[in-house]
């Protein structure tokens, strides 16, 4: 949800902030700044923006439309897109994301503090080294499935793993690729071209043809609900990219490339 909308919602966040939980889970890893100079570019283009409704209970209903494409690009200045309900976006490098040491690349939303929480609209993050096949990293939700997040109460992001929004604003949640080694022959964790992120829907009951977003472990995954607001859902504010492919790694995969291209020659014999 867009931060601009204090006048409406004013109450609510005052709530939330006695509301909110202790940071109490085993996922403790830091955001990293926009500002930080391990970023070595950003995303350049969007190659898909699909807007989900504002509350997924009312799927023909408005959807969110605070923002345009062109806010995800370049480096996060906490004006992002807003995804809505279950909506996606695909980012594209002006070169490929590679597998380095640590961190590879960091997503920012506009999330807030709240008493210590943080109010986190939480999203899958997949990558794609084709263009077609994505692989999702394998997320953690440790939030209490008994009572629902509301719409304007906190998380405790240190309960949260591979979901990026679990950090404030102009503070990227990191991803690393090492963890999606092995996943399939059709990711190359050395030669990434796309981030998709798609907005958790943070509802922990079924409505409709709807039914809960789950961590890889099968948790339902709980956060503030609903957020029917035309800045409802993910807020996409930048990717940001640390990591690329040594000179050495890009002549492999150029030549690896060759050889799928150009048939090979045989010698004949008399």
């Amino acid at each position: 949800m867009y931060r601009g909308s204090w006048s409406r919602m004013a109450v609510g966040f005052l709530a939330a902030a006695f509301a909110a939980p202790a940071l109490a889970g085993p996922f403790t890893e830091a955001g990293i700044p926009a500002s930080s100079s391990s970023f070595v570019g950003w995303a350049t283009g969007v190659s898909e923006l699909v807007r989900g409704p504002q509350d997924i209970a009312n799927p023909g209903g408005a959807q969110a439309s605070f923002g345009t494409s062109a806010a995800a690009l370049g480096v996060a200045n906490n004006g992002p897109v807003s995804l809505g309900d279950g909506g996606r976006a695909t980012l594209t490098f002006g070169s490929l994301i590679g597998n380095g040491p640590g961190a590879d690349f960091a997503v920012f939303e506009n999330s807030f503090g709240s008493g210590g929480g943080v109010f986190a609209e939480l999203g899958y993050i997949e990558v794609s080294s084709n263009g077609t096949d994505f692989f999702r990293f394998p997320s953690v939700s440790l939030t209490q499935t008994t009572t629902q997040v509301g719409s304007f109460s906190a998380i405790d992001p240190t309960n949260v793993y591979d979901l990026a929004g679990k950090h404030v604003a102009l503070q990227g949640t990191p991803f690393d690729l090492n963890e999606l080694i092995g996943v399939s022959s059709l990711l190359d964790v050395n030669a990434v071209t796309q981030v998709r992120v798609i907005d958790v829907v943070g509802r922990i009951t079924s409505v409709g043809a709807y039914s809960p977003s789950l961590d890889s472990q099968g948790h339902i995954i709980n956060d503030p609900y609903p957020t029917a607001f035309a800045s409802g859902g993910f807020d996409l504010d930048g990717i940001g990219v640390i990591n690329v492919p040594e000179p050495g790694s890009l002549m492999v995969i150029a030549i690896g490339g060759l050889a799928l291209i150009c048939p090979r020659r045989t010698r004949k014999t008399n």
